[in-house]
């Protein structure tokens, strides 16, 4: 199971601030932030209509009821309903002018996203869980989404609400007010313990949400090996865990709220029953109306909500803030750098040296995450693969072949020497323009839930049906032909609908589709059989004589296809000849090509 260590990276501590997370945001609302003014003016003058019916209340109270005038007392009647439907229809406003705009809002966030994770870095994806990922553009981007559209309209709204009613109580009556009040002060004491300690959990429960979709994605992607093994009770057990993990987060944070509900809920109540029996007690001795006694208690009714939605507020806040956090530690990623140069250093722009195909000097490498103490995995690799020439890549497993294959479309950056394509340093190239160049295919097939038109032309989206049957030509991948509805045959999500060799035949159509001035190859015939096998040779052949590529080899009959032979031992270069020279003296390469390679040491950085 992928481990979070972004984790490590982004700790969740008390020093967090709630609203230094949640203004992070302002970039994206500030283009409904006309919608956001318009709602919280809606929702602001609905909620002081409120504050408007004690006034109301007790005037007839003092007015037509004390004077037992019933012709008096439709007037005021007439008001309250008037009153009732300015605030519904205020509402409404509220509700529907944020509705369209926020979901846009969501959707380009979710954009922005995608489109960073398309740009991260291969590292990145190694470190990252992939159901992390899938909660950030899913659950967290709803999450932000109902907080610009509830939570923040209401802080802002029940702020003004509270102020108005604090105002109106006092004049009033200042003694009751005062006493109405006194819960306040530990009311805020309360609230901001209670927001550093229920952000931690917020933000638990959200990581433990990202690991529980991580734990499903991998159930689903590899039902076929748990069904297999039978290991689907294993990794149901392992679900349940993690929901009981997920669970228990979920009951603390309930636990935090509750513990919060029941003071802010309850000091406000025992306040209102004190002002309630200091109020009967000063109109009994004629010190205060008795309408003023019902709209003052009236006015502090409805400032009932905007004290007790303050708990629900500051859980959504504090809920949205680390979602916007989790957002941001994916946005906030540094993308590798893009020169943007298309000349080979030392040359100006658009100066091409002669062809000199692909060469590759002292070229070191180590992952990030490996052991420190231990070697690099390509200790000084020195090769020159001569334009027009195929060049096989030989060696033991895990001596770091496809790393070494990862490297010239830079899906890796090197960490030491210099790769060249004719002449021209690919560290000096545009992404996009290098991956043009480089044509990939590696040794697990990764297809798209597309039509096989769709995934072939991945490799080369100008390329027309010319271009495209002559890949699945190519490759041999005829049985697209039978196939329900041809090129145009959805293939399902990895491309399970098929056999693996069928996959494997479709990724190499989306190589040489683009007719690809370089090509790589990780052990592209692994899953053919023998006859398939060599129906695929003696077409590529055709292929590999107009352009340079690079061939990862395990088999003899992979070998043959190419020129020459390098072989990767210990992080370096070994040997570099004809199959027969190395047969003849490379005894590491006899043992190879025999298979009785002794596989890399355990423990060894190899990947």
């Amino acid at each position: 199971m992928a481990e979070n260590r972004q984790d490590a990276d982004h700790p969740t501590g008390s020093h967090r601030s709630t609203v230094r997370s949640l203004l992070r945001l302002w970039p994206y609302a500030r283009a409904v932030r006309g919608r956001l003014v318009v709602s919280v003016t809606a929702a602001s003058l609905a909620m002081l209509s409120t504050l408007a019916v004690p006034v109301v209340l007790g005037r007839i109270v003092d007015g037509p009821l004390a004077r037992h005038d019933l012709d008096a007392l439709w007037p005021p009647v007439g008001l309250l309903l008037l009153l009732g439907l300015v605030e519904a229809a205020l509402f409404y406003t509220r509700r529907v002018v944020l509705s369209r705009p926020l979901g846009r809002l969501e959707a380009a966030m979710r954009a922005d996203l995608y489109a960073k994770l398309q740009r991260l870095p291969v590292s990145f994806h190694d470190r990252w869980g992939s159901g992390q990922l899938l909660s950030r553009a899913t659950t967290d981007m709803n999450a932000m989404r109902l907080f610009l559209a509830f939570p923040l309209v209401f802080l802002i709204v029940n702020s003004v609400t509270f102020l108005a009613g604090t105002v109106l109580m006092f004049a009033q009556d200042w003694r009751l007010a005062l006493i109405v009040l006194a819960p306040a002060v530990p009311l805020l004491v309360l609230t901001r313990r209670f927001e550093s300690g229920y952000s931690v959990t917020a933000r638990l429960a959200q990581d433990q949400n990202g690991d529980l979709a991580t734990v499903v994605e991998e159930s689903v992607l590899g039902i076929r090996i748990l069904k297999a093994f039978g290991r689907h009770r294993t990794m149901a057990e392992h679900f349940r865990a993690q929901s009981h993990r997920l669970r228990r987060t979920e009951l603390r944070k309930a636990h935090q709220l509750a513990n919060l509900w029941a003071v802010i809920v309850g000091l406000p109540e025992i306040a209102l029953g004190c002002a309630l029996a200091v109020g009967a007690y000063l109109v009994a001795h004629d010190e205060l109306s008795a309408g003023t006694l019902v709209a003052f208690l009236s006015t502090a009714l409805a400032l009932r909500w905007p004290v007790e939605s303050l708990g629900w507020l500051l859980a959504y806040a504090n809920e949205a803030a680390t979602a916007t956090d989790r957002f941001f530690e994916v946005m906030d990623e540094p993308e590798p750098e893009d020169q943007g140069t298309t000349g080979a250093p030392g040359t100006p722009d658009g100066l091409r040296t002669a062809p000199d195909g692909i060469r590759l000097t002292g070229v070191r490498f180590r992952y990030p995450d490996a052991p420190d103490g231990t070697p690099d995995l390509l200790a000084g690799v020195d090769l020159h693969i001569r334009s027009g020439e195929t060049m096989a890549l030989v060696g033991a497993t895990g001596s770091g072949k496809t790393t070494l294959t990862a490297l010239l479309p830079r899906l890796y950056e090197a960490t030491g020497g210099r790769i060249t394509l004719d002449g021209r340093d690919i560290a000096g190239l545009p992404r996009e323009e290098l991956r043009r160049l480089v044509a990939v295919a590696f040794e697990e097939p990764t297809l798209f839930s597309a039509t096989v038109r769709e995934n072939v032309l991945m490799g080369a989206p100008g390329a027309d049906d010319r271009q495209l049957l002559a890949a699945l030509a190519t490759a041999q991948a005829g049985f697209v032909e039978k196939l329900p509805a041809g090129v145009e045959t959805e293939v399902g999500e990895q491309g399970l609908s098929l056999s693996g060799g069928q996959r494997q035949r479709l990724a190499l159509a989306r190589a040489v589709v683009g007719d690809p001035p370089f090509l790589v190859l990780d052990d592209p015939l692994s899953a053919l059989d023998v006859h398939t096998e060599a129906l695929v040779e003696r077409a590529l052949r055709e292929v590999l004589g107009t352009t340079t590529a690079l061939v990862v080899a395990h088999r003899p009959s992979t070998v043959l296809l190419a020129d020459r032979v390098a072989v990767l031992a210990d992080g370096r270069i070994e040997a570099v000849g004809t199959h027969q020279e190395l047969l003849r003296d490379c005894p590491h390469y006899r043992e190879l090509m025999s298979g009785e390679a002794a596989l890399v040491p355990e423990g060894s950085p190899s990947r």
